[in-house]
């Protein structure tokens, strides 16, 4: 029969968890170094598939079927021209819903009244547009109504949500006006944030007839929102250019507004590994934190090593005893740190309206990362007791 059968697993683990209950304030400060590392860990990858998730269902909640289309540049460098019947055209192709022309009026100020010097704008920018915008950007309208066939011909604009911010204006109550141009204008419609279109939140929208007849602004557009059917969408997209300027399609750009989210949940993955690398710096200073005392212990528990091993114990039990009580003493700083991380993470998804999501595989991940730390840190301090002779263990010193 084998050394092994005198101690079974369940003892090693007893002898283990001894060590650390006799020990209790030493072992929960040590265990401390392993739960922030792993709190650290757990918080980060939780945090960022939190902001995914959320950016997700946004993305899923807008839609990726909106495409943008605005002039690009000619073959001299010169920034090229949409056609004034670009919209309409582009209305024609069979899978578009909506579409939607805009022109920016420049030189033209917004002002809460008329007593502000005109070269005070506050950073609204004027643009003309066709009703059709709410729909096909997925605006929505926090009060009042968008502009339609009616008003878009009388001074009548409609603020995006930073526009009316800056302007002061928080709802309709009092019948607002707004000086735009040196021309009163009345708000009948303020927006809530358009988050494919944070040009828009800065906009004082105004209808294109009356935009003509006041500035006399030119009938091109600076730019055409377009509404796919959402199967279709790379199809509409190659064909935009030759339907906007049949005679020069190469000076179109077409982009999609929605891939800047996407990009900016890639760009999420950089900053996650270099916050996942700080915490296993945390977690590898724990290990060591562990191993110190690991070997400050089995200093201390000479005697009762030797005394086991008086007893029969071999080396191969000593060393089983202390790389367990390593392990558990990591074990217990990982679930510390799972729980303290989880926690983090969940208060920090509900400060920002996340949805939490915490991946199982990082929680797994976190476990296993703690045991193996206690592992590495435990293998000298448990082969350093196994080596202590019993007549040399129990000699006082």
């Amino acid at each position: 029969m084998t050394a092994l059968s005198h101690l079974r697993v369940g003892d090693v683990l007893s002898l283990g968890a001894v060590g650390l209950r006799a020990r209790r304030a030493r072992t929960l400060l040590t265990s401390l170094g392993i739960a922030i590392g792993i709190a650290a860990m757990v918080a980060v990858v939780g945090i960022s598939a939190s902001s995914r998730a959320d950016l997700l269902a946004e993305l899923d909640r807008l839609g990726t079927n909106l495409l943008q289309v605005q002039p690009g540049s000619d073959p001299f460098g010169e920034e090229a021209v949409l056609p004034a019947d670009a919209a309409a055209m582009i209305r024609r192709i069979g899978p578009v819903e909506s579409a939607a022309a805009t022109r920016s009026v420049t030189g033209v100020a917004v002002r809460r009244t008329d007593l502000i010097p005109e070269d005070q704008t506050c950073g609204i920018t004027v643009v003309a547009t066709e009703p059709q915008l709410a729909d096909t950007a997925g605006a929505t309208v926090a009060h009042g109504t968008f502009l339609n066939a009616a008003t878009a011909t009388q001074p009548a604009v409609v603020l995006g949500s930073e526009a009316a911010g800056r302007l002061g204006i928080d709802d309709l109550d009092g019948d607002p006006l707004v000086d735009i141009g040196g021309q009163w204008f009345r708000v009948v419609g303020i927006l809530d944030p358009v988050p494919l279109g944070p040009d828009i939140d800065r906009s004082a929208l105004v209808g294109y007839p009356v935009a003509q007849e006041l500035w006399d602004i030119d009938e091109a557009p600076s730019s055409v929102r377009v509404r796919t059917d959402p199967d279709a969408v790379e199809e509409v997209r190659s064909v935009l250019g030759a339907t906007a300027n049949p005679e020069a399609p190469s000076e179109v750009s077409v982009t999609r507004p929605s891939d800047a989210l996407a990009a900016r949940a890639e760009a999420d993955d950089t900053l996650t590994a270099l916050l996942v690398g700080l915490g296993a710096v945390a977690l590898l200073v724990g290990g060591v934190g562990i191993a110190n005392v690991m070997v400050i212990s089995v200093l201390e528990r000479r005697a009762e090593i030797g005394v086991r091993r008086a007893l029969g114990a071999t080396r191969r039990h000593v060393r089983a005893q202390f790389l367990v009580e390593a392990v558990l003493l990591a074990g217990l700083g990982g679930a510390i740190g799972l729980a303290l991380g989880t926690g983090i993470t969940a208060g920090y998804a509900a400060a920002r309206d996340w949805r939490l999501a915490v991946p199982a595989g990082g929680l797994a991940g976190g476990v296993a990362a703690s045991l193996l730390v206690g592992a590495l840190a435990g293998l000298y301090p448990a082969a350093r007791a196994a080596r202590l002779a019993p007549a040399e263990a129990v000699r006082s010193e």
